[in-house]
């Protein structure tokens, strides 16, 4: 369920590339049809792991506090020059808690935080699968790294995955903010020329605040990722999670 979550995330981004020049769909009206696709993966995502075993009722207690702290996390950085705080606590509960765990938890965050903060768009369902994707991220990182290891491999992770969530949400927008032209969207054009153009784009518009975002979970990583982690694996041990 977790892998087929994954690809549903993974088409939801790179279908654009894919359109036909008459096709009819927009970024607005594409966006329900994501998170109706979202939401039912989510709750079967969460009984296949309760039927498995992997998570409890303390996990699922557990996830609702996790996802609260993050919610609230969120408006300390409101994305200004690319400093986003979400990310922080979903990349270090998917290390503690494994991928399923983190990519449900970077879900649940963003939608919760959206709510909070009036934040509710079409550009949602996409950063919830995006930030989903970095909590899985983290729950598939080497189990081995402790210490100052296991804190730079976190920092490196934050950082990849700060361009790649800035780079996916650009460009699920990208074919219809930009239009058509020399930088622009060309459903005649093919996907390889298609994400040539984008890049172009992005490489000038978007990279700032990507490298805002990668500078903010670097710091946090170190700062606060050993006391964090610590944290987490004694309520983990405690609650003796699956």
């Amino acid at each position: 369920m977790l892998v087929t979550a994954a690809v549903a995330g993974v088409v939801a981004f790179t279908w654009p590339l894919f359109l036909r020049p008459d096709a009819a769909l927009s970024y607005t009206s594409l966006a329900p049809i994501v998170i109706g696709a979202i939401l039912p993966l989510l709750i079967a995502l969460v009984l296949v792991q309760i039927s498995n075993g992997q998570l409890d009722i303390k996990a699922l207690a557990m996830l609702g506090v996790l996802t609260a702290l993050g919610a609230f996390a969120r408006p300390l950085g409101a994305g200004t020059a690319g400093v986003e705080t979400v990310f922080f606590l979903v990349i270090l509960a998917g290390r503690v808690f494994g991928p399923g765990f983190g990519f449900v938890l970077g879900n649940t965050t963003l939608f919760a935080s959206a709510l909070i903060t009036g934040y509710v768009g079409p550009w949602l369902p996409y950063q919830m699968l995006a930030t989903g994707f970095v909590g899985l991220g983290s729950g598939l990182l080497p189990r081995r790294p402790r210490g100052a290891g296991e804190i730079a491999l976190l920092a490196v992770h934050g950082a990849v995955w700060s361009f790649v969530f800035g780079i996916a949400m650009d460009f699920a927008y990208w074919p219809f903010a930009v239009g058509q032209g020399g930088a622009g969207f060309d459903p005649a054009a093919g996907p390889l020329e298609n994400l040539r153009r984008f890049f172009v784009v992005n490489l000038v518009t978007g990279m700032g605040w990507n490298a805002g975002r990668a500078i903010t979970n670097i710091v946090l990583v170190v700062v606060l990722g050993s006391p964090v982690l610590r944290v987490l694996r004694r309520a983990s041990r405690r609650a003796a999670f699956g």
